[in-house]
């Protein structure tokens, strides 16, 4: 695998992550991941990597649409910043939700691939 910085590449990794969340893919996010992953959701409370694949595991979290549109996308030395709005819905712990959020995910390259380090979400009106 190609595992320069590039904005393809970045772009590339985007999908596949939207792709893993959209099938609940835990062995597609577990690559997608970095194992020290630190994410604030937009209630506030701060995820891991682990948190973060239990809520698939457990079938809590559905996504029956993710629509997400690029914002910014900035490569500096082996880290990318992206920015996004996603439109989601779907059912979270069987009740159906609708929302729009935005994101900013961080990229970083490693020996074994470009992996999400961190990141945050934020409801938009």
């Amino acid at each position: 695998m190609d595992n320069r910085l590039t904005e393809n590449n970045i772009l590339e990794q985007e999908n596949k992550l939207y792709s893993a969340i959209k099938d609940g893919n835990i062995t597609a996010l577990d690559q997608l991941l970095h194992d020290d992953l630190l994410f604030i959701l937009p209630s506030g409370e701060t995820i891991t990597k682990e948190i973060d694949l239990d809520t698939y595991r457990d079938g809590a979290l559905k996504v029956d649409e993710l629509l997400p549109e690029i914002e910014n996308l900035n490569i500096i030395d082996d880290m990318a910043v992206i920015t996004l709005t996603m439109k989601l819905n779907g059912k979270f712990n069987d009740v159906p939700f609708e929302a729009n959020y935005r994101y900013i995910r961080f990229w970083k390259k490693f020996g074994d691939g470009i992996k999400v380090v961190g990141g945050s979400g934020i409801a938009t009106v």
